[in-house]
């Protein structure tokens, strides 16, 4: 699974996604313009020490994302029809994310098929989730899909035969 954040001007919110893109085994591109410095203090804070457990890759636009990444691309946005959860999830997904105040570009978004653009539900009147918030409902979602593939057992010996009996699980 992939993680892209297109043109992401937080700081933290960026660095809360690097965490977790590592909990949950993605790749994070970040395509640019970026609001913050990679150095940036409250980017590290966010992510703790995760940024060296998950890829985290920078991109000068989406081409050079689409050339990196050339799964199924999913946009996210408040305007689509199809919810996130009515997707089956494959292993080479691309999520793909807009910037926290304007969500993906008009432009961008008319790349997408109807059938490749999610939204998450919200109550009447509300814009939109915290990005790093809308990141983890759908990452989870894909993850839990997938069998939660690569996850730490739980010390029981039994996250096999639990996943086996999951709720949507793939085959």
């Amino acid at each position: 699974m992939h993680i892209v954040l297109v043109a992401p001007q937080i700081a933290p919110n960026t660095g809360n996604v690097v965490r977790l893109a590592a909990n949950v085994g993605a790749s994070l591109h970040l395509v640019e313009p970026l609001g913050f410095s990679m150095d940036a203090r409250l980017l590290r804070r966010g992510g703790l020490d995760y940024h060296e457990l998950t890829d985290v890759h920078v991109h000068a636009d989406v081409d050079s994302a689409r050339a990196a990444c050339p799964g199924r691309w999913l946009a996210l946005t408040s305007h689509a029809r199809r919810r996130y959860d009515a997707v089956d999830y494959r292993d080479d997904d691309v999520l793909v994310f807009g910037c926290e105040a304007t969500g993906l570009p008009d432009d961008l978004l008319a790349t997408f098929g109807a059938d490749e653009r999610l939204r998450i539900p919200m109550r009447p009147d509300n814009r939109s989730l915290n990005l790093g918030n809308a990141v983890a409902v759908v990452a989870y979602e894909a993850w839990r899909q997938l069998g939660f593939s690569g996850a730490a057992d739980d010390g029981t010996g039994t996250l096999e035969a639990l996943n086996a009996d999951a709720p949507g699980r793939k085959a």
